[in-house]
Parts: C-alpha cells; structure tokens; sequence
C-alpha cells in the first residue's frame, strides 16, 4: 500500500537530515552546495516542503548517492545489459554514446517515473464510478425502437 503523500515528504527530509548529518555538514553548508536558502532546507527536512527533483538530484551529487542508494533499495549484483531498442535506432545510438555513470543515472530515472506512476495510480481508482445507463425506451406495443439500446450512449437530436 502506498504511502500518504504527506508521509512520504516527510521520509524523504528525514533521510537528507540524517545523511547530511552523517556527513558532518551543516544546513547551511548542504544548502549553500544544493543553491537553495538554509530556511528552505530545513523546511524541507522537516516535511514542510516538498523536495523537487531537481533538488534531490543536487543533494544526491553532493552526497554521491545514487537514486537507488538513497532510497535503500538494494544493488544488483550485477548491471542489467544495455536494452535494446529496435524501433528507436537514434535512441540506441543515444544510449550507447553514454558513459556507465550517466546509463546509471538514465535508469534510476526511469525507476523513479515508474514509482511516481505507481503512486498517482490508487487516486484514479479512487474516482467515482459512472452513473449506471438507463435501459432501451420501448415503443407503446413493447417493441424495441432501437433507441438507447445496451451499451450506446445515444442521444436524441436535442443534444439533451
């Protein structure tokens, strides 16, 4: 199950504090390498403020995390192959002009959107259901007049 939204900025200031608190750096200092205001960053440590992308991405530069080691998640023990992309040459081309840090950094991005999709999932299942659809109109003798049959959505020329 997912967590609150609220919770989870709150985990994500609480893991900066401690790292950045393991490292012997102040606020001050994170925030001045980061470029954001030492009040900014302590909103952000404290939950108050949501940490942008971006940010994080500076904090983990500084820190030398990757996404996945900030997170915990746990190293393979060895790197997945390149993918291949048959449909996409350029991207291919692309990929394989990369260095391993940068490959790295393009998968735990991907990581990352994945696990931001799986977050924004459970609101669209949260939303209300369609209202049931009326059943066929009948002509006077109980005959279908095809209007309104199961499954359309037809109108009457009104528009109404």
């Amino acid at each position: 199950m997912p967590l609150p939204q609220n919770r989870q900025i709150r985990l994500v200031g609480q893991k900066i504090r401690q790292i950045r608190k393991s490292r012997n750096l102040t606020q001050a200092d994170l925030a001045a390498r980061i470029g954001v205001t030492q009040s900014d960053l302590s909103r952000m440590e404290n939950g108050e403020y949501k940490v942008g992308l971006d940010a994080l991405f500076r904090i983990l530069q500084v820190f030398e995390l990757s996404m996945g080691q900030f997170f915990g998640e746990p190293v393979p023990a060895e790197p997945s192959p390149p993918p291949a992309f048959p449909d996409e040459p350029e991207l291919a081309r692309d990929w394989e002009s990369l260095a391993p840090d940068a490959r790295r950094e393009v998968r735990e991005f991907i990581a990352f959107k994945k696990l931001q999709s799986e977050f924004r999932r459970p609101l669209k299942a949260e939303t209300p259901a369609p209202e049931p659809s009326r059943p066929p109109e009948t002509a006077a003798g109980g005959e279908d007049t095809g209007h309104g049959a199961p499954g359309t959505d037809d109108e009457d020329e009104s528009g109404l």
